[in-house]
């Protein structure tokens, strides 16, 4: 957890750190802003995000070892396409995090 410091009435708010880094926020945003088990292909969301390869496919290792993503391969014939999609925990999670950040932003006092 990031740990955002005091806040006026002396509580603490933490933020979930493997969503507050900022691809990965940029991640989950998208994948959250889809239906449940609607999902995106792999190349969308690197293009989409102006990712390479390699930085995109680290980030997603972090989100699924968190299990916040589901990541499956089909292929298509001979070509292999690669999905993302935003986990029911992943979803809860994400939500968790808004409401964290609202806090600490002073936006919201209250769950």
């Amino acid at each position: 957890m990031v740990s955002t410091g005091g806040l006026p009435g002396g509580g603490q708010i933490d933020l979930d750190e493997t969503i507050h880094q900022p691809t990965r926020l940029q991640i989950m945003s998208l994948l959250v802003s889809l239906e449940a088990r609607d999902r995106l292909a792999y190349g969308f969301v690197q293009k989409h995000l102006d990712l390479t390869p390699g930085n995109l496919t680290t980030h997603l290792r972090k989100l699924e070892d968190a299990e916040y993503v589901e990541i499956t391969k089909e292929f298509h014939g001979a070509k292999p396409r690669t999905w993302i999609e935003a986990t029911e925990s992943g979803r809860r999670a994400f939500a968790g995090y808004l409401v964290n950040l609202e806090r600490a932003l002073g936006l919201r006092t209250t769950s």
